[in-house]
């Protein structure tokens, strides 16, 4: 055990962490001249195209230093805020983090919050600083901030250059000196913790685990402590680039598990596995449950493809655990699901990979947040609102609280005018401004989740001109003068487009909603009035003209009161066609929703 290490790689969006990892694996000779490609664990699509990681990837190198063979176990983390939950999972299985910070941008929000993540679990930090090769590299500057905010010695930074691969040596050596090797017991019983589950259609759900305390063997009976099921270790053995069975994975060591299990649900990240004929009495501590800040529901194209989308669901949950649902029906969509997602990001990335992973095709409905409501009759009673439509009735309503966070946003000093007119509209109050350095101010603010669930982020990239970096924590529910804006479509509400809003912009975002859909709604033969509502008072109006035949064209000549009669017996026509007729919502027009700016 005294020659394994088992590190993960931490950072802020776009500072480098899987050039870095590249680096590595090509230094320790894991990967062959013919598999090195870039990015080369993110092996998504979607990461590919977009450039990000998504999900946490473990690889296991054999490194040999001052003639002793070390194993080194690298969990390479996403760094977008919507992924912290993966990065979560990856420290617990860790000892060591190599901290990234870009020496271009210098430390960013996202940085500051993997760091407190990695610090609250004891985890040896190893700063880099990395992209030193860039002409607008300020290695001395980005130097000092990184040692302002770890308090370590200028010399314990380490330079590197994921591009070039200066500094690889020199970060493989800090690994291998200050991590410390894993503790635990060889010879104790099995404890082992999952970090992350895959499923494989030919074999089954594929668990990710780090052994804490005994070994695992191939064959061996085991159990998992939550779900208190028992199976047989088909295959265990290690990731490499491929996955290398092996006859046992001892204490410290990272591996894979394949059991041939093939229901989604019976395997939980966080669990621990134990010998089924002697088993441990402790059960690992795992990590925090995930906490969803944005909820949407995700409906079928077609509603007999509910029960496919609730498989497609499950397996993709397994792979990525920070996705919650429950199934909920709409008057205007059939069955679906009430999701719950990280941000908007992961909200889009789910989308995404169950139509590539899955070939599914859904519809979102408005994103929202989880309201608490209270009502007159039982004021200590609180209803969770997850949907616009389960909140009670005004006049029986006595508040509703929503959730605010702490929202932390480090810009440039330019920037603090533009940044904080930004925040104050959307409903922030401002608790501190703090700067870092002449140049790099850290403002703090107070906010409703809700506010920052559309458009907030991009709006903020735009008026930093990209150089503001986000980060928030919940911290709890105020109470709020909210109402419930719902959209009528001929008369008849739409539930999937009702959104909850604060008094003082459900005008306007009502008005907006209305003239967005009127430009989405295609023309039907007749008159479709659009209205938002609040209960029965309507606050905005368009109507969708109806497509007219000219049926005055064969009339010519003679009395007007001709073309009057065809006039009037056209227009009962179309009355009685409103009645009966029903409108079709494109795809575009409960997206649209969200864009309400452009």
């Amino acid at each position: 055990m005294k020659n394994i290490r088992n590190f993960c790689i931490i950072a802020h969006i776009d500072h480098g962490k899987s050039t870095l990892a590249d680096r590595l694996l090509e230094f320790t000779n894991t990967i062959t001249d013919r598999e090195k490609q870039d990015q080369l664990l993110d092996n998504m699509d979607l990461e590919r195209e977009r450039g990000i990681t998504i999900k946490s990837h473990a690889i296991q190198m054999d490194y040999e230093f001052e003639g002793e063979q070390y194993v080194l176990n690298l969990i390479d983390t996403p760094g977008h805020v919507d992924f912290s939950y993966e990065v979560s999972r990856s420290i617990a299985s860790c000892e060591g983090a190599l901290l990234i910070v870009d020496a271009a941008q210098s430390i960013q929000a996202q940085t500051i919050s993997n760091l407190y993540l990695a610090l609250d679990n004891d985890l040896e930090i190893i700063p880099v600083l990395n992209k030193i090769d860039l002409p607008s590299a300020n290695p001395d500057e980005v130097t000092d901030d990184i040692v302002g905010l770890l308090g370590c010695d200028p010399e314990e930074v380490i330079h590197a250059s994921g591009k070039t691969g200066f500094g690889v040596e020199n970060i493989l050596k800090a690994i291998i000196e200050r991590v410390p090797a894993p503790k635990g017991n060889p010879d104790g019983p099995l404890q082992a913790l999952i970090f992350d589950s895959v499923y494989n259609s030919y074999r089954g759900v594929e668990t990710y685990f780090r052994v804490i305390n005994g070994e695992i063997k191939k064959g061996q009976k085991i159990k998992f402590v939550a779900t208190d099921k028992e199976y047989f270790a088909d295959e265990v053995g290690t990731l490499k680039l491929t996955q290398v069975p092996k006859k046992s994975i001892k204490a410290g060591d990272v591996g894979y598990l394949i059991t041939g299990i093939k229901t989604a649900s019976e395997v939980k990240v966080g669990d621990t596995i134990t010998d089924a004929l002697n088993p441990t009495q402790e059960i690992i501590e795992g990590f925090e449950d995930v906490k969803p800040m944005v909820f949407a529901g995700i409906y079928p194209v077609d509603t007999d493809e509910y029960e496919e989308l609730r498989a497609s669901m499950e397996k993709l949950q397994l792979n990525d655990a920070s996705l919650v649902f429950v199934p909920e029906s709409s008057a205007a969509l059939g069955f679906g699901f009430r999701c719950g997602f990280l941000g908007m990001l992961h909200l889009e990335i789910i989308q995404e990979r169950l139509e590539r992973e899955f070939d599914m095709t859904v519809i979102t409905t408005v994103p929202n947040v989880s309201y608490h409501a209270y009502t007159n009759k039982y004021p200590d009673n609180m209803i969770l609102v997850n949907n616009p439509t389960d909140l009670p009735e005004p006049s029986t309503l006595n508040r509703v609280e929503e959730p605010f966070i702490k929202a932390s946003i480090i810009t440039k000093s330019d920037f603090v005018g533009p940044v904080m007119s930004l925040c104050i509209e959307k409903r922030g109050e401002i608790t501190n401004q703090t700067y870092l350095t002449t140049e790099r101010v850290e403002l703090s603010f107070d906010m409703p989740l809700s506010e920052i669930v559309f458009d907030f982020y991009d709006r903020l990239k735009t008026v930093s001109k990209g150089y503001a970096s986000f980060d928030y924590h919940p911290i709890g529910f105020r109470a709020s003068k909210l109402v419930r804006v719902d959209i009528l479509l001929n008369g008849q509400p739409v539930d999937a487009l009702s959104a909850l809003l604060h008094d003082s912009t459900a005008y306007g975002i009502g008005k907006k909603m209305c003239e967005k859909l009127r430009k989405l709604i295609p023309r039907q033969q007749f008159d479709i009035p659009i209205q938002a509502a609040i209960g029965a008072k309507i606050i905005a109006r368009e109507t969708i003209k109806a497509l007219r035949k000219d049926v005055t064209a064969k009339c010519y000549g003679g009395d007007i009161s001709r073309k009057r009669k065809l006039l009037e017996k056209q227009k009962k026509g179309k009355k009685r066609m409103r009645l009966v007729g029903n409108v079709e919502i494109p795809q575009q027009a409960f997206m649209a929703v969200l864009k309400l700016n452009e």
